[in-house]
C-alpha cells in the first residue's frame, strides 16, 4: 500500500470547492482504491474483476440484502452469466466466497462471503482502515455527516447516471 504520510499534490488553485477540484479528488481517491484493490488481486490471485465481485458481495450482505445469486451479481457487474461463473469459480476455489443452494428452491443458489476470505480482506485491508479513521479523525461529527452524505448523494447520482 502507498506511503499514508506522502504529501498528497496540490489541487488546481482556482476554487477549492469547485467542480474541476472535486473531479480531481474524486479521480485520485478512485484511482488509489483501484490500485489497492489490484494489489490485493494480485497479492491473492485473482483478477481485480474477482475483487469487484466480493465487494459486491460483502455490500449486498452488509446493507442487510442479503445473499446475491449469481445472476444479480451478473446483471451489477455488467458481466455474463459465463463471466461471473468463471470468476465465482476462482474465488470460491481461493476461498473467499461460497455458493449454497436455497433450501427452498435448490435451483436457487446464493454467493456469500466465507469467513477464510473474510478474513484475509481484513488482514490485507487493516491498514486502509487505519487511514480510513486517521482521515476521519481531521472532521467532527457534524463535518463528517456532511462528508457521508455528499458520498451517499455521489453514489446516488452515479447509479442513475449508469442506469
Amino acid at each position: 500500500m502507498p506511503d499514508a504520510e506522502s504529501p498528497a499534490p496540490p489541487l488546481p488553485s482556482d476554487d477549492p470547492i469547485g467542480l474541476q477540484s472535486f473531479a480531481v479528488l474524486l479521480r485520485r481517491m478512485n484511482a488509489e482504491f483501484h490500485r489497492i484493490a489490484q494489489e490485493f488481486a494480485q497479492a491473492q490471485g485473482l483478477h481485480l474483476t474477482d475483487v469487484q465481485a466480493l465487494i459486491a458481495v460483502l455490500d449486498s450482505e452488509a446493507h442487510g440484502e442479503g445473499a446475491m445469486t449469481p445472476g444479480q451479481l451478473a446483471r451489477q457487474m455488467n458481466l455474463t452469466s459465463g463471466a461471473v461463473s468463471a470468476c465465482l469459480d476462482r474465488l470460491e476455489k481461493a476461498g473467499h466466497v461460497q455458493r449454497v443452494r436455497s433450501a427452498d428452491d435448490r435451483r436457487v443458489v446464493h454467493v456469500h462471503y466465507a469467513q477464510a476470505g473474510r478474513q484475509v480482506a481484513r488482514d490485507y485491508f487493516r491498514p486502509l482502515a487505519h487511514s480510513t479513521d486517521a482521515a476521519r479523525a481531521h472532521f467532527t461529527p457534524d463535518e463528517l455527516q456532511v462528508v457521508v452524505r455528499f458520498l451517499a448523494e455521489m453514489n446516488r447520482q452515479l447509479a442513475l447516471v449508469r442506469r
